[in-house]
């Protein structure tokens, strides 16, 4: 092998063995599969183990099935970290039906791995976003409301968020509406000041 790979020192959360393999390629890092949309008792205790000896970041699919995992995994291990990939990343240029972590490119998920975040302790204390804000920047309804969202959420690497989860993941990570304007001014999306 060529050049040295990056040591991940969390533990990743991955839903099968593809998505360990695509990982590997990319880093140096332990996995613990899922093996699917369940979450067994057995796989739970491991990923609660990993946490309190050396961390956990959570890395599934941007479908359903893995933001279902996230959400699981999140209420029962409050300190993991989160990291994403978009829809683009995860397979949707390949010709599948599918999308998934087995899909990425390495840079793709070094580049992910590198931008985790972490839950917010005191969600409510931090953001200051409100669901009129994001009405008013044209992220929660209009004709392009779901491209825009989908923009946006690529640029802070929240991963893939419908209107209510995009509310969910600002608050929940923190993300103050400066940081929402910033990102869409260089997206050169803002158009929301036009609906005042």
């Amino acid at each position: 092998m060529g050049a040295t790979m990056n040591r991940v020192k969390e533990v990743i959360v991955v839903e099968g063995r593809a998505d360990t393999e695509a990982i590997r390629h990319a880093v140096d890092a332990d996995t613990i599969e899922t093996n699917g949309s369940a979450l067994p008792e057995e796989t739970l205790a491991a990923i609660q183990l990993a946490a309190q000896t050396r961390g956990v970041i959570v890395f599934t699919d941007p479908d359903f099935n893995g933001e279902r995992l996230r959400k699981l995994i999140a209420a029962q291990v409050p300190d993991v970290k989160h990291a994403f990939l978009t829809k683009s990343e995860a397979g949707l240029h390949v010709k599948h039906h599918s999308l998934g972590i087995e899909y990425a490119q390495p840079d793709d998920i070094q580049q992910a791995l590198s931008q985790v975040y972490t839950l917010d302790k005191e969600p409510s204390g931090l953001s200051d976003i409100t669901r009129a804000d994001l009405r008013k920047l044209g992220l929660l309804a209009g004709a392009n409301a779901a491209s825009k969202r989908q923009a946006l959420a690529e640029y802070l690497h929240l991963g893939y968020v419908n209107g209510k989860q995009l509310y969910s993941r600002l608050h929940m990570f923190g993300l103050k509406l400066i940081d929402v304007q910033q990102a869409l001014l260089s997206l050169g999306e803002d158009k929301g000041k036009e609906n005042e």
